[in-house]
Formats: C-alpha cells, sequence, structure tokens
C-alpha cells in the first residue's frame, strides 16, 4: 500500500482509545501497539519529523510498515489487556516487552474453604474457586485487595483452617485488621456474608455509590484538617477507580472489538474464487516440525469469518519419516476428512449414499440436520503447489472432487487453485486477503503452541518409556535409587534387581535395552 493510501485510510481512524497493528508487504503483524487517540499515534509514524527522531529500530519499523488494522476499545485498561493478548498470541517481530508468557493478574476465592480468604495468581484453574478479572494495574489490585482484607476483617494467613496455634503468633486481630476466625470471633455465616459484599466490589457492582461514599469521607476529613485521613482515602479511591474500571475479557473468537467487516470479506472470498457462494465455513491446515521429534498439524475452523474454537483439531504425523510437508499434509487430510465421512455414515447407517456423488450426499445430509460434522464450503493448505497438490490427492480418493480448496503460500501471499497454473494474487488491503491471512495465522499459532506443549511435556519424559514392561511406578523407583539413566545403564545387573519389584530377570532385560540404545 503507498503512503498516499495509508494517509487516506489515516484519515477515517477515529480519535478514540484502542490498539493497533502493523502489517509489512507480505501482510504479516510486525508491530502491535495501543494508544488513548488512535489517529495521534499513527500519525506520529508517518511524519517525516517523526521517522528522523526515532531510534534505529523504530526507523526499520515505519520503513516496513506497509498497512496496519485498528481495533477500538473502551478506556486505558482495556486497550492494555487487548494489547497484550495480541502480543502474545502474533508475537511480532518488533515488539520486545509482554512477549513473555507473564499474564496479567487474577483474584481468586475458593468459597468451599472453611474461612474463604483472597489470593492472587496469574492462572485460571479448574479448581472450583471463584476468578475475578484479569486486572491490568498490579500495584493498585494489590492495595485494593489490601484495602479490602482491612475493611471486612478478613483473614490474610495460610492455613486453610487456621486455630489458636497460628493466632498465637498473629497480630492481626490486634490491631484490628483481622476478624479472627480462628479463635471464634465471628461466625461463618457473618464472615461469609462479608465475602459476597467484598465480591460484588470486585465484580464492579454498587461502584458508583462506593467511589461516592468516599469521596464524601475524604472531603469530610479535609475539612476537619485530618489531612492524613483524606490523603488515605484519596489513594484508596484512586486504586479503586483503576482496579474496577469496567473491562471486557478477551479472548480469541469472542468479545474482540474489529473494524474487520466478515460478511463482506466472505462475499468478496466467493466471488474472487468464483465459488457458489460465501464460503461461511472454512478450515485451515498447517504443518509444524521444528524438529523431527514431533511433527504436528492444526486444523482450525472459522465459521461466519470468525474463530470456532470448539472445532479446531490438533494431530499427531503419524506415518511420515522425518521432516515432509507434502506427506504430512496428505496424512492430516486425509484422517480429517475420511473421519468426517465414517462418522456421518454411522450416524446414518439407513441412508442410501452409495449411488449419490460423496459430496452432495454430505451436503444433503447437512441440509437436513443429520450430519455430525459439516464437510467446510472451503479447505485452506498453508503451502504452495506441492502441500495443495497432495491435498487434491487425498480428497479425490475420498470422492470429495468438488470440495473447493485453496494454497495460501506465505512469501508472496500468493493463493493457488487447482488446475490454474499461475497464482492469483490478492491485493494486500483487500479483505478477502486478510480473511485467509487470520485463519492462517490461527492454524499457524494453533500448531505451534501444540508442539510447544509436546516439547515441554518431553522435557519430562525419559529413555526408559520406551523400555519394553516399563511401568510409571518402576521408573521412578530406578530414578530415586540410581538418580540418572546413565547412572543405571552402567550399573550391575545385581543392583538393579535389588530394586523393589525388579526381578533379575527384568533388569537384565533393562540393560539390554538401554544397551541397544
Amino acid at each position: 500500500m503507498s503512503a498516499i493510501d495509508l494517509k487516506a485510510k489515516l484519515r477515517e481512524v477515529p480519535r478514540q482509545p484502542g490498539v493497533y497493528l502493523m502489517r509489512d508487504a507480505l501482510g504479516s503483524i510486525i508491530y502491535v501497539g495501543k494508544a488513548l487517540d488512535l489517529r495521534r499515534r499513527l500519525a506520529s509514524y508517518f511524519m517525516a519529523s517523526g521517522k528522523t527522531r526515532a531510534d534505529l529500530k523504530t526507523r526499520a519499523l515505519i520503513d516496513s510498515i506497509c498497512d496496519f488494522e485498528i481495533h477500538v476499545v473502551r478506556n486505558e485498561e482495556e486497550s492494555l489487556l487487548l494489547e497484550g493478548k495480541l502480543i502474545k498470541d502474533y508475537r511480532p517481530r518488533y515488539n520486545l516487552a509482554l512477549r513473555d508468557d507473564k499474564r496479567f493478574l487474577l483474584v481468586k476465592i475458593r468459597l468451599a474453604d472453611p474461612w474463604p480468604r483472597f489470593a492472587m495468581t496469574r492462572m485460571k484453574k479448574d479448581d472450583g474457586s471463584r476468578y475475578f478479572g484479569p486486572f491490568p494495574h498490579s500495584s493498585a489490585l494489590r492495595e485494593t485487595l489490601s484495602w479490602l482484607n482491612r475493611k471486612f476483617g478478613f483473614r490474610v494467613c495460610r492455613p486453610l483452617q487456621p486455630d489458636e496455634a497460628e493466632y498465637r503468633h498473629c497480630n492481626a486481630d490486634i490491631i484490628r485488621n483481622c476478624s479472627a476466625p480462628c479463635v471464634g470471633r465471628i461466625e461463618r455465616t457473618a464472615y461469609v456474608a462479608r465475602i459476597d459484599e467484598a465480591c460484588r466490589i470486585l465484580e464492579g457492582k454498587g461502584r458508583r455509590e462506593l467511589f461516592d461514599e468516599l469521596r464524601r469521607g475524604m472531603q469530610q476529613a479535609a475539612a476537619q484538617l485530618e489531612f492524613e485521613r483524606a490523603a488515605t482515602l484519596r489513594d484508596i479511591l484512586a486504586n479503586l477507580e483503576k482496579t474496577l474500571s469496567p473491562t471486557r475479557q478477551f479472548s480469541r473468537g469472542r468479545g474482540l472489538p474489529s473494524t474487520v467487516k466478515p460478511t463482506e470479506d466472505l462475499a468478496e472470498l466467493g466471488q474472487l474464487l468464483h465459488l457458489a457462494g460465501p464460503p461461511r465455513v472454512m478450515e485451515c491446515f498447517d504443518i509444524s516440525n521444528v524438529s523431527s521429534n514431533h511433527i504436528v498439524a492444526s486444523m482450525v475452523r472459522f465459521t461466519d469469518g470468525r474463530p470456532d474454537n470448539q472445532n479446531y483439531r490438533r494431530y499427531r504425523i503419524r506415518t511420515v519419516a522425518g521432516q515432509d510437508d507434502f506427506a504430512s499434509m496428505a496424512e492430516v487430510i486425509r484422517r480429517r476428512y475420511s473421519r468426517i465421512l465414517l462418522e456421518n455414515s454411522a450416524a446414518n447407517p439407513a441412508a442410501d449414499l452409495s449411488q449419490e456423488d460423496v459430496l452432495e450426499a454430505q451436503r444433503r445430509l447437512a441440509r437436513a440436520g443429520r450430519a455430525r460434522i459439516v464437510l467446510p464450503d472451503l479447505v485452506i493448505v498453508d503451502g504452495g503447489k506441492g502441500q495443495l497438490g497432495m491435498a487434491v490427492r487425498e480428497l479425490r480418493a475420498l470422492g470429495l472432487h468438488a470440495l473447493p480448496v485453496i494454497g495460501l503460500a506465505k512469501q508472496h501471499e500468493e493463493v493457488f487453485i487447482p488446475g490454474h497454473s499461475d497464482s492469483l494474487r490478492i491485493p494486500h488491503e483487500r479483505g478477502a486477503l486478510k480473511l485467509l491471512q487470520r485463519i492462517r495465522d490461527e492454524a499457524h499459532r494453533f500448531a505451534n503452541a501444540y508442539n510447544s506443549l509436546l516439547y515441554r511435556r518431553r522435557m519430562h519424559e525419559s529413555l526408559l518409556d520406551d523400555c519394553p514392561g516399563m511401568s510409571p511406578k518402576r521408573k521412578q523407583v530406578l530414578l530415586e535409587k540410581f538418580g540418572s539413566v546413565a547412572r543405571l545403564k552402567h550399573a550391575p545387573v545385581a543392583d538393579i534387581a535389588a530394586v523393589p519389584g525388579i526381578s533379575a530377570k527384568a533388569a537384565a532385560a533393562i540393560l539390554a535395552f538401554l544397551g541397544r540404545e
């Protein structure tokens, strides 16, 4: 996109808070930023004076910008949350901060505990606890929780059920910061009622009344010349305003404010590919083979131009030795669509599908609401002619000759269509290409996430896992006894057989296996 086009697009940007994404000539996201005034912030990138004063990294970024995308939000807190999420999702080249796995703080409380207490965490788990957040301002959150604990007299000690032994070493009751449930100063029903009231505050309910009450107290303290108390109430109010500022939780596929127009993009894509209509359901495949240990694939599904997370699938490649993207793509296409045909056939045993075209039969079952899994309107493979050719071969072998399929090559963002020698190049500013880029980037993210998961699991695995007859319990006692596989490998048979649960025959088999490996 030319500089004139960018300036024309800039004039349409609102003066509102939000997040912006910068793209390079290939359409890849290279930078994510936030701003209180999107137009003013974006304008600074295209001013000659701004580039002159910029450092080397910023100049390189400006030279690479060919397009941008904006997401308007309601306030600064939302822009901070959304910026952090997008940076972690896309890991842009020019973003250095927020790329780690550190998440924004959450507040959790387990109401089933004898005496519940608030705690901060960065990870939400399915552990029966109630969670609030995330909160972008960590210091304000910590001060807010401290104030809530003092105001309602909540315990802050670690024991699950504190008793008199803990009370003897605690001063919180003496300075009136705790209601002392450990020695029965308060009944559990009254304590839980206070917890419910504090939870309402963290949810933002009654926020206006609480703020007005604190302002009145601050003004009254100032009028009585109690300036220290007034300053304390001022700080409490400021922290509460930051913590309880209305924010949405941005999760992939829902709640994401965007200038994207999925309906228009789908219609445009359908016209460019000469499809029968807009591809409402699309599935995209990507192969991730960082090493030959774990070759994986991902399949992501978009419905009506938006991610359909419940229908994502991930695969471990089984039949391919070494790194072979073409053969891996063939395997995952074969597994995905043969599975769909088998499940739909099993769900409709009385239907006579033998004399009917396979694709048309599947469409008929879908229209009647009898298909367990609906075939997509468009299949997208991440790659060029090689990956596309393998996908077409497998689909034809399954009888799905007419199922639309394309390949999207990343280098020049070319679209390859079966039967066409020349690729289709969609202009970078067109919504149809942006839609293809979004589903391709999502498939790439999902595949890499699976590869990373398997790698982390591999870190906890051992060569002993592949040993015949090796159970987790046996592996544990052997490693506890010998400390490592290397020491076990050079241990005498008698020493191994002396381990509880290991016979002399099993010890010899273990050494024979380790010797071969």
